[in-house]
C-alpha cells in the first residue's frame, strides 16, 4: 500500500522544485556545509522572496501550531527567523531568535530578544537534516527556560536515518510540513526525476554516510 499525503506535503515540493529552491543532481553530488555529499539540495531561503509560497508555510505552521500551548516563537538562525516572525507576528507573540552559538562579543548572546524563565516556545526552522542544528538551539532555549520547546516546526526534512530517534532522546517533538518521501513522488510524477535517480535518492537517504564515502 502506497504512502498517503495530505495536500500541503505535496503542494510544498512541488512549489520548491518550480523555483529552484530544490536541486537534484544525477551526476556530481552537492556538498553540504557539514562535508557530507548528497544527490539532493534543499535551499528554503529562496521562499521568502515568493509572497504565494510564503503565505502557504505560514498558513501550515499556524495550523500545526494551533496543537499546542505556548507564549513564544523562536526562529533557528538564520534560515528559520523570517518564517518565524511571520508566525509571531500573524499570533501576535513575542519572537526571539537562536543562534548556533554565542556571539563572541558584546554581551555575548545565543538568543536574541527577551526569553522569561518558563516560556512555553514554539520553534520555527527552515530544514531539518541530521537534525543537530535543530536540537543545539532547543538545548539553548532549554537552559533558559528549563524546558524544551513545545514542537519544533520545520519546512522540510529528509528524514535520514536516526533523525527521528535523536529528536525523541533528546525529547524535543518534531513535526514538519512536508518530507522526502512526498518530495520523491512529487519529483517522479512531473517528470523532474527518472525511476533509476529515484532509486539513487532512495539509496542515498538509507545510508548517507557511505554514500558519502562512495562518492
Amino acid at each position: 500500500m502506497s504512502k498517503q499525503f495530505n495536500s500541503l506535503e505535496l503542494a510544498i515540493p512541488r512549489e520548491l522544485l518550480e523555483i529552484g529552491a530544490i536541486a537534484i543532481s544525477s551526476g556530481k553530488p552537492f556538498i553540504w556545509s557539514s562535508g557530507m555529499m548528497s544527490p539532493v539540495y534543499c535551499d528554503n531561503r529562496l521562499t521568502l522572496s515568493y509572497p504565494k509560497i510564503r503565505r502557504m508555510l505560514i498558513d501550515g505552521f499556524v495550523e500545526r501550531a494551533s496543537k499546542y500551548e505556548f507564549d513564544c516563537v523562536a526562529g533557528v538562525a538564520t534560515a528559520g527567523i523570517a518564517h518565524a516572525a511571520w508566525v509571531a507576528e500573524r499570533l501576535s507573540l513575542p519572537l526571539i531568535y537562536v543562534r548556533p552559538e554565542p556571539k563572541g562579543h558584546g554581551q555575548k548572546n545565543q538568543i536574541e530578544g527577551y526569553l522569561p524563565a518558563n516560556s512555553k516556545v514554539l520553534m520555527i526552522e527552515d530544514l531539518v537534516a541530521t537534525g543537530l542544528s535543530s536540537i543545539q538551539a532547543a538545548e539553548a532555549v532549554q537552559e533558559v527556560t528549563g524546558s524544551m520547546p513545545v514542537v519544533i516546526l520545520a519546512i522540510f526534512t529528509y528524514d535520514l536515518k536516526g533523525v527521528k530517534e535523536l529528536f525523541q532522546e533528546k525529547g524535543a517533538p518534531l513535526e514538519t510540513l512536508s518530507n522526502f518521501d512526498a518530495l520523491l513522488k512529487v519529483a517522479h510524477d512531473t517528470g523532474h526525476i527518472t525511476s533509476e535517480l529515484r532509486d539513487t535518492l532512495l539509496a542515498w537517504r538509507m545510508d548517507y554516510p557511505e554514500w558519502t564515502l562512495a562518492h
